[in-house]
Parts: C-alpha cells; sequence; structure tokens
C-alpha cells in the first residue's frame, strides 16, 4: 500500500525531534565505553542509526549517487573517509566546531538532493570525503581510550552499517526515484532539517 508524501513527511519529523536530544547522536552504548569485541561491534551498527545528522548524511549521499547515475561505489568515500576522521580523533587532531560542521555537512547534503543537483565524480568525491571525515571525528569521541579488540570491531561496524545504508539509498533512488520525483524533493527536505537542528543544537542555538 502507497504511504502518502503528507503522512512520510509527518512521521520523518516526529522522528526527527524525537530524537533531537542531548543523546542525539552519541553512544548506543548508554556512554559507556565499549570492553568487548561484541560491544564494539554493535556500537559501530548502531551510530549511525541513533544519529540522525549521520543518518540524513548517509542516506543523501546514496541519493545524489544515484541522481547523477554514478557509480554505487561512491557511497564508498564517504564511508571509508568516516573511519579516517575516527582516526584523526583518535590521533587528537583538533578539528574547532565539529559538531557544527557535521551539521552544516549534513544540510549541504540535503540542499544539494531537494536540488536534485547531479555533481561531477571529482566534485561529489570531494564533498564525500570532507564530509566523511567531519562526521568520523565526531563519532571518534565515544570510543577514545577503547582498547584494540573493540576499537577494531566499531570500525568494522562502522563501516559496514554506513555503506549498507548508502547502498540501500542508493537502489531505492535508483529503481523509483525517477518516477516520484516528489519523494526525492521530501527527502531532500528532511535531510536539510536534521542537518539544521544538528548544527543549531551544537551551536547552542537550540537546547
Amino acid at each position: 500500500m502507497a504511504v502518502s508524501i503528507k503522512r512520510l513527511v509527518g512521521l520523518s519529523v516526529l522522528a526527527l525531534f524525537a530524537g533531537a536530544s542531548p543523546a542525539f547522536a552519541h553512544h548506543v552504548m548508554g556512554g559507556k565505553l565499549p570492553e568487548t569485541f561484541l560491544q564494539g561491534l554493535l556500537s559501530g551498527l548502531g551510530h549511525p542509526i541513533i544519529g540522525l545528522d549521520h543518518f540524513g548524511a548517509i542516506v543523501g549521499i546514496g541519493i545524489l549517487v544515484a541522481i547523477a547515475q554514478r557509480s554505487v561505489g561512491l557511497v564508498l568515500v564517504f564511508s571509508v573517509a568516516m573511519i579516517a576522521g575516527v582516526g584523526v580523533h583518535l590521533a587528537k587532531v583538533d578539528i574547532p566546531a565539529s559538531e557544527v560542521l557535521v551539521g552544516l555537512s549534513t544540510l549541504a547534503i540535503g540542499v544539494l538532493v531537494f536540488m536534485r543537483r547531479s555533481i561531477g565524480t571529482s566534485s561529489s568525491s570531494a564533498l564525500f570525503a570532507v564530509a566523511g571525515v567531519l562526521h568520523g571525528y565526531a563519532l571518534g569521541e565515544s570510543i577514545v581510550g577503547a582498547e584494540a579488540s573493540p576499537l577494531v570491531a566499531y570500525l568494522a561496524g562502522l563501516l559496514i552499517i554506513q555503506t549498507l545504508i548508502g547502498f540501500a539509498a542508493y537502489a531505492l533512488t535508483a529503481r523509483v526515484g525517477a518516477l516520484r520525483p516528489a519523494g526525492v524533493t521530501v527527502a531532500g527536505v528532511l535531510v536539510v532539517l536534521l542537518g539544521g537542528v544538528s548544527a543549531a543544537m551544537a551551536a547552542g542555538a537550540l537546547v
């Protein structure tokens, strides 16, 4: 049974504000550092799902790649860059206002989706890489201090789930995007909202 655009928007906005809390983008382990391989894996798998700004970014990237009719492999640019971003955090390199930048990068991705903007491979790779590093840097905070086993598991889980989400968004858009362009527009609006709320919260403009 088809779901109306109005209902989809309503449910999505409800989910957005239900998730807008101090725990908005952080730890699936309840704030505790993973201590085992399984805990690290679950934390990595859960992060992009409970962190709505991260979820919105990877969904937006999958849609953008499909709109541009590029190889689905471009999704991996973001996923791999996220892992690199975690490494940057673990190396104690400082990225000022990283949480604000994470929100803004998600907002930018949403704007491109809303505009149905087809961008070149080089431009999209650069955007995805920068966004990936920023998102990975933010997520890295939750794993600082972990032992090698849960750390490796966390990175594996993060890479797997991000890639699967991006591939799914790509496949869905490639299959029905041209038939239901309004759905792509709605998705763009939602990603913009996710990014905007995240950036505003990080900047202290929203509590």
